[in-house]
């Protein structure tokens, strides 16, 4: 967990992303989890989870806000749930949780060269703009 625990800044608070997905990850439809800081005016930066599920995510997405709630509390401010098909993955199976908060952020990236699937950046930020969280177009 260390080498994928970042530190971000919720309204003066410093949070684990680590501790985050941790909390996620124990969801029984939770498949596969990242969370990343996307930046916010008001509170410096809001974690949002992108989550991969086993089921519709009909009520799944109020079940992990209140799990993070009872199990962080309500300083996390978690409230944005990206349900998406797959995570973005390097072929040795490392997410790229910084390309995906730079997409979310509405920032220039480079490809990744040792990207697993490039359709997958077209499939997050098309996520992102159905969530509404977009900062671009």
């Amino acid at each position: 967990m260390a080498c994928t625990d970042d530190i971000i800044n919720v309204a003066g608070h410093r949070l684990s992303t680590g501790a985050m997905e941790e909390v996620l990850a124990g969801h029984p439809d939770v498949a596969e989890c990242a969370v990343v800081g996307i930046a916010d005016q008001l509170k410096g930066q809001l974690p949002c989870g992108f989550v991969v599920l086993k089921r519709e995510p009909d009520e799944v997405e109020r079940e992990l806000v209140a799990l993070m709630r009872q199990e962080i509390g309500p300083v996390a401010a978690f409230k944005i749930e990206v349900s998406v098909d797959r995570l973005l993955m390097m072929r040795s199976g490392k997410i790229l949780r910084a390309t995906m908060r730079q997409i979310a952020d509405g920032e220039e990236f480079r490809m990744p060269a040792t990207i697993d699937d490039p359709g997958v950046l077209d499939e997050i930020a098309d996520a992102i703009r159905a969530r509404g969280i977009s900062r671009k177009g």
